[in-house]
């Protein structure tokens, strides 16, 4: 991250911790020795004040005074000379006294000529600074004359003061270079502290943004930035809720509008198939009525044949109807599923026998052994349509050995039918297609016995109202049909299924 909120907070800590310490060593470099010298003034008063206390100069003599001088000499470096109105010593009576003596006589009597500089000044005293030519070393002194008609003159190095100064600064430069360094590493993992929670939220609302809610902030706090955290896991909470149901709801809208898609393509393939469906038997009755309008044929045999081929094309044309009702009250939900339990052998044997006369002009045999009742749950007309429709469909193509075999499977909740007749196999591209309304894999033949394409239909949509199975297997030498249906011995009570 080009701007990282880390180092900026550990730049902005680091540079005001140098500009601190910084200034701290500039003012004890260039302005502590003036403090120090103030301060040293104001002691050098109040010793003026300590030795301007005592009214007799006797009393400098007294081993209480003596004490309490050379204890306030001690504490403060300073040297202390005292003469009397006739210039004798009185304090110290040492080489040091004397040497201070001479001095403080020169300046009484104005004829030094040292170089000097003047601090302060008062009736009874003078503050300044001072270079002893001999020693070549630099003084503060104050001097001049007590109450009590004596002479003093306090004197104390600079040269202690600079070096405690450059102590002093030394001091604070090496302490200075060790708090840098403490304080870069505990800024670095302050830094760090207070932003890991925020790179976690910049984090955080960068998967929001990328619509991931799965994320949540875990670094908890009290403070504000834990309270954001808090308020970010409600908002994505809120965010995925409003997300799903958005997602929901359009979701539906795609399918009703796949739904109408779907239904707008149905309708017009209805249309097509059924317009095209009906196109060849109403052309045939219009141009047989209309031979028999005209008298094209001369003889009664010729009106026979006229008109059985109109009332053939007209039967057609009816089942073909009913049946489109039938499909469309299946696929819309508007028949009525009556569950009951009733014998498959039994139903199953009665559509053989009615198709009996179909197989013998067809030269096929219809092969059902099984005798004993087979229960099953469905709506027992509608089974017997399921069944019809296969077996006639199995006549309509069969061929080779011209065998239709019916079986019944038991297995533990379900039965299966199965209805196989010998013949070419299906396509394997049309497997999938024969449940689709108008479909037809053999157009030419499919004509020939008069099929609409309409049966198979009507098996699936019954079969999806029983929300049971039904399928085709290829072969090599023909085509099995079949279906399944629930044969649970429990007691069911009969109900209606709306599907």
């Amino acid at each position: 991250m080009r701007k990282s909120l880390t180092k900026q907070i550990a730049m902005v800590f680091i540079g005001l911790m140098l500009l601190i310490l910084f200034g701290n060593w500039l003012i004890n470099s260039f302005f502590l020795e003036d403090y120090y010298v103030y301060k040293k003034q104001a002691q050098m008063v109040d010793s003026y004040e300590f030795l301007n206390g005592y009214q007799d100069s006797s009393s400098y003599a007294t081993e209480d005074f003596l004490e309490e001088l050379n204890v306030t000499c001690t504490e403060n470096n300073i040297r202390v000379a005292l003469l009397d109105s006739s210039f004798t010593v009185i304090y110290p009576g040492n080489e040091v006294g004397s040497i201070l003596a001479a001095t403080l006589e020169t300046y009484l009597m104005q004829i030094d000529n040292s170089p000097k500089t003047i601090l302060s000044t008062s009736d009874n005293y003078v503050i300044q600074k001072t270079q002893d030519r001999l020693m070549d070393r630099e003084y503060m002194e104050i001097w001049g004359l007590l109450d009590n008609g004596c002479a003093f003159l306090l004197r104390m190095p600079l040269e202690s003061i600079r070096e405690n100064v450059r102590i002093s600064s030394q001091f604070l430069l090496y302490f200075s270079i060790l708090s840098i360094l403490i304080s870069v590493l505990l800024i670095c993992w302050i830094s760090r502290k207070i932003t890991k929670p925020l790179k976690e939220l910049t984090d955080l609302s960068k998967r929001m943004a990328e619509l991931d809610f799965s994320a949540k902030y875990t670094s908890g706090g009290q403070n504000e930035i834990g309270q954001l955290g808090d308020h970010f896991n409600r908002m994505s909470e809120s965010l995925e809720t409003a997300v799903s149901e958005l997602k929901t709801a359009n979701n539906e809208l795609q399918k009703d509008v796949e739904k109408k898609a779907q239904i707008d393509e149905m309708r017009k393939e209805f249309l097509s198939n059924v317009s095209h469906e009906l196109k060849t038997p109403i052309a045939l009755i219009q141009g047989y009525a209309e031979g028999l309008k005209e008298c094209i044929n001369d003889n009664d045999e010729s009106r026979d044949f006229y008109c059985e081929v109109i009332m053939d094309e007209a039967s057609k044309m009816n089942q073909m109807v009913k049946k489109l009702l039938t499909l469309n009250q299946l696929e819309f939900g508007n028949d009525t599923v009556t569950m009951e339990r009733f014998d498959l052998t039994a139903l199953i044997a009665g559509v053989v026998q009615s198709a009996g006369i179909l197989a013998q002009q067809k030269g096929a045999q219809i092969l059902f052994r099984e005798t004993e009742p087979v229960y099953a749950w469905a709506d027992e007309f509608k089974v017997e349509e399921v069944v019809t429709n296969y077996v006639s469909n199995a006549l309509n193509h069969v061929d080779g050995d011209k065998v239709v075999d019916i079986k019944i499977h038991r297995n533990k909740d379900t039965v299966r039918v199965t209805v196989f007749n010998t013949g070419q196999p299906i396509p394997e591209e049309d497997l999938d297609k024969i449940w689709i309304k108008f479909y037809k894999v053999d157009k030419a033949r499919t004509r020939e016995y008069g099929g609409s394409g309409i049966g198979l239909s009507i098996v699936k949509a019954i079969m999806e109202s029983f929300h049971q199975k039904c399928g085709v297997i290829n072969y090599d030498n023909g085509v099995e049909f079949w279906f399944e249906l629930d044969s649970r011995q429990e007691e069911l009570t009969e109900r209606e299924v709306s599907s």
